[in-house]
């Protein structure tokens, strides 16, 4: 079965239908920028391109890079403040012409994708993904089930948000070399680690491509670190995932679930 996906994130917004059969997806993405401002009339504008793009008629997932709940957006870190407090599920029905949508948080669908189809399959336990790019982002499971909303790239590190200083945009902006940008993420993952004792992280983003670049750099943290299997196109998956019980269907999952484990 195919359902529709797209991933918003703070520079790109990228999409496609996904077959939910085997967590991949059924076409090559479309993927265009974010505008900026990332106001909430440019980024629907942009969304709305990009299913159109695959002349989609049926439910689409997603995602944002922030708080989501009930459809309402409640941060925008990384986005226009104008998105605080928007119903982002009904103004994107409205400008998809009735279609139905999902909204959730952009790390909780790819580490709902992750758990499923990829590095996470399997695995109980306390599983943390962490979503490298513009942002940290942050999906928590526990023996499968996800805590939404996490937000764990806000934690404070060295007096900053964490994805100010270990973000693949704060390795860029500040010109960092792989070594310099490894012992911050290794700071960053030791807090974490501190505070939720996880067995396993899984690390994707953009990033997770790359593996080699730092994974080897990264020591004395005591869970397991492994990249992300699905890599940059697990939000799409995920956002499909969530989105595939308004087309009748019983695969997929919802805030509180990864796979067919429910909270």
């Amino acid at each position: 079965m195919q359902i529709f996906g797209v991933d918003i994130g703070g520079s790109g917004i990228k999409g496609a239908p996904v077959d939910l059969d085997r967590g991949g997806l059924a076409q090559e993405r479309h993927k265009v920028l974010t505008p900026q401002p990332a106001t909430p009339e440019g980024v629907v504008g942009c969304v709305v391109e990009v299913v159109r793009h695959f002349d989609w008629d049926g439910p689409v997932g997603v995602t944002f890079p922030g708080v989501v709940t009930g459809g309402v957006t409640r941060t925008a870190a990384n986005m226009d403040p104008s998105w605080i407090g928007v119903d982002t599920g009904a103004l994107l029905a409205q400008r998809l012409d009735g279609r139905p949508v999902t909204v959730l948080n952009d790390a909780d669908a790819a580490g709902i994708a992750e758990m499923t189809y990829g590095a996470g399959r399997g695995r109980d336990g306390t599983v943390i993904l962490l979503t490298l790019g513009t942002g940290i982002g942050s999906a928590v499971f526990t023996d499968g089930r996800l805590v939404p909303n996490s937000e764990l790239g806000h934690l404070e590190l060295k007096g900053h948000d964490a994805e100010k200083r270990a973000s693949v945009r704060a390795k860029e902006e500040e010109d960092l070399t792989w070594e310099r940008w490894a012992r911050r993420l290794q700071k960053y993952l030791a807090h974490v680690e501190m505070l939720f004792s996880p067995d396993l992280f899984i690390l994707g983003g953009g990033v997770s491509r790359k593996p080699e670049k730092f994974l080897p750099l990264i020591d004395g943290i005591r869970a397991e670190i492994v990249p992300a299997e699905l890599q940059n196109n697990a939000g799409i998956v995920g956002a499909a995932m969530a989105a595939a019980p308004a087309a009748g269907t019983g695969t997929g999952a919802g805030a509180g679930s990864a796979g067919d484990r429910s909270a």
